[in-house]
């Protein structure tokens, strides 16, 4: 692990992050660790999530694997259960697990891959806060992290289910913040722009248009997004709460 996350500023913390097998999510998983949070690694992909945990331990941190369904708020409750069984409480969550769907015009979106990208952009998001949060205050309160998008805040063409998701994290996100803004737990959104991760792989034909919408000539990295990321986690940011923001190269001030 190489970053500029040097200090110990998640020691006695227990994570969760969802979607953590790969790209943003194992990135963030990563960070965690390497800050001295003990960190529970939850994806479909269970062999890439026990891979994950693997490296991590490798590199001298604490972390721990188990299969989760966002789309089952019994998989996503057995998730929780499951991190403060192993690691004695919880007090981070980063809601990050999505797909990207199919793309089609709005009037022609498949109704099947609009419920399976609500389903897990926007469902799992809200299934990760109803059974993250009781844990957090029972633990002394925390931080949390939805996953939106630039498209949070943006229309893309084909993208309808996608951006209707997204947009909607910001909203739960708005929300849950201001319930629990007074409980000691802030709850925040990052929105990356297009960020050059495996769930960009079927869309290489788009790469260049991709990058000419970035006015840094660029797709971002994982490890950018992480880095926001972790510093919303942290109480560096004690302050920011309920709060929308973009890591996107420019993408948003066109």
């Amino acid at each position: 692990m190489t970053t500029s996350n040097t200090t110990a500023e998640f020691a006695g913390k227990t994570a969760l992050v969802t979607g953590g097998a790969s790209g943003i999510g194992l990135e963030i998983a990563r960070r965690l660790a390497e800050g001295g949070a003990a960190v529970v690694v939850a994806d479909y992909n269970e062999q890439g999530a026990k891979e994950a945990v693997e490296a991590i331990t490798a590199a001298g941190g604490r972390a721990a694997a188990t299969i989760l369904d966002v789309t089952d708020p019994e998989s996503v409750r057995a998730a929780v259960d499951f991190a403060v069984e192993t690691f004695g409480a919880l007090h981070l969550a980063v809601n990050n697990a999505g797909v990207a769907g199919a793309s089609a015009p709005t009037a022609e979106y498949p109704l099947d891959e609009w419920r399976r990208v609500i389903d897990t952009n926007l469902n799992g998001v809200f299934y990760g806060l109803r059974y993250e949060l009781p844990r957090i205050l029972a633990s002394g309160g925390g931080a949390v992290v939805n996953m939106s998008s630039i498209l949070g805040s943006n229309g893309f063409p084909g993208s309808a289910a996608y951006s209707a998701a997204k947009h909607a994290v910001v909203g739960l996100t708005k929300t849950a913040a201001v319930e629990y803004a007074a409980h000691g737990v802030r709850v925040n959104a990052v929105a990356p722009g297009f960020i050059d991760t495996p769930l960009l792989s079927n869309a290489q034909s788009q790469r260049d248009h991709l990058v000419s919408l970035h006015p840094q000539g660029r797709l971002g990295t994982a490890e950018e997004v992480a880095e926001l990321t972790l510093f919303l986690l942290s109480d560096r940011a004690s302050f920011v709460n309920g709060s929308y923001h973009l890591v996107d190269g420019g993408y948003a001030a066109r």
